[in-house]
């Protein structure tokens, strides 16, 4: 297979020969691994996942086991977000913050067993965070990266291609539950999760061996039902205002100023890192707000790829993260950071992109939501 002239010192996924020979033409790296990242045209992979179903390579999403004894306890610790009923087989969006609030990751969190937890990471090295946690501190637990990777199955086909491929108990799988299923005496982990804003799955291998076939065999039974081979869509996942690690969120951004209240429980008796910092922040009040923005110039060819300065009156007061054009609303979407005096609806501000100034107005998010009645658990 052609190895794009790639070294050995950042890591292939066990799907990628699978994921070359399906079309494959260009990588980025996440969290020190490889991720396909364009199959031919974006615009066409978007239409594809909104329409019918995409299959996703995002082994990239590694995953920090936390077992033992007190693996509960130091989950909790190291989450905002109130975990005391959570139950095996859940998953819940959870956030990770230093000593100062400021955002690490922003994973989800399964409970494979009582005393076994995985976090699905976005991109950032949370494994040496979780180790050297667990170093200075009394908890009787394991911090280790097992082998585990996952795919992703989104689109509005992706119910009837699981079930054809795993079987009826599939469409008994609630939002944000996880279900053991096998692949050729491999065990899978099969979650109602992922990041597409639509309907979707993730398949959670174990066994780094069997990559590639796994990749064939879903696309053997999903192609003649519509399923495509793709990757992450960025205009679908700004159209459902969902951030993105390094360039929404940062360890310089709270999840207080990202709008996160929810997933932030800061009444409860449970301690964790940020705890002080993060009572402060919400008593101080916050002094930027996330926000979404229509941007008033031609159509964007694709994603921005440098934050952009956002104008008032002739002053900086926030910049755009990420910024796309969408096909659907025919609309140029963004998302941005701001002073909190220039986040109310319908503000109206100045972009500097670098080359050229134009409007933009602060908008309502998400900017397309076709499954209202789902939200993050």
């Amino acid at each position: 297979m052609d190895d794009f002239g790639f070294g050995t010192q950042i890591r292939k996924s066990p799907f990628f020969d699978a994921t070359v020979k399906w079309g494959a033409k260009d990588f980025s790296v996440y969290n020190h691994m490889y991720i396909p990242r364009d199959f031919g045209n974006p615009e066409q992979n978007f239409w594809n996942l909104i329409n019918d179903a995409i299959l996703c390579d995002v082994a990239v999403e590694r995953q920090v086991q936390i077992k033992g004894p007190d693996a509960s306890k130091f989950v909790q610790m190291m989450t905002p977000r109130d975990l005391s009923n959570m139950k095996v087989g859940q998953c819940k969006y959870v956030i990770l913050v230093n000593q100062n609030g400021g955002v690490l990751n922003d994973p989800i969190l399964l409970k494979v067993s009582e005393d076994k937890y995985w976090f699905s990471l976005a991109d950032s090295d949370i494994l040496f965070w979780a180790q050297g946690l667990a170093a200075n501190a009394n908890y009787n637990v394991e911090v280790t990266e097992p082998d585990v990777s996952p795919l992703q199955l989104q689109g509005p086909k992706s119910r009837d291609i699981m079930i054809k491929i795993f079987g009826e108990q599939i469409s008994d799988l609630k939002y944000y539950w996880f279900k053991q299923f096998t692949f050729n005496n491999t065990e899978l982990i099969i979650s109602r999760t992922g990041w597409s804003s639509e309907l979707g799955y993730e398949i959670f291998l174990t066994d780094s061996k069997v990559g590639n076939e796994l990749y064939e065999h879903i696309m053997k039974f999903g192609e003649p039902m519509g399923l495509k081979p793709g990757h992450t869509s960025t205009i679908r996942r700004i159209e459902g205002g969902m951030l993105s690690y390094h360039a929404d969120m940062t360890i310089n951004t709270n999840p207080l100023e990202l709008g996160m209240d929810k997933f932030i429980d800061l009444n409860s008796d449970f301690d964790f890192i940020g705890k002080d910092a993060l009572i402060k922040i919400k008593n101080n009040g916050i002094e930027r707000k996330q926000v979404g923005l229509y941007l008033d110039n031609k159509r964007m060819d694709g994603p921005n790829t440098r934050f952009w300065d956002l104008i008032h009156d002739d002053k900086i007061v926030g910049k755009i993260t990420s910024a796309v054009y969408s096909p659907r609303l025919e609309q140029n979407i963004a998302l941005a950071i701001v002073n909190i005096n220039y986040s109310n609806l319908n503000q109206k501000l100045i972009v500097n992109d670098g080359n050229n100034e134009f409007d933009a107005v602060v908008v309502n998010k998400p900017f397309y939501d076709p499954n209202k009645n789902l939200t993050k658990s």
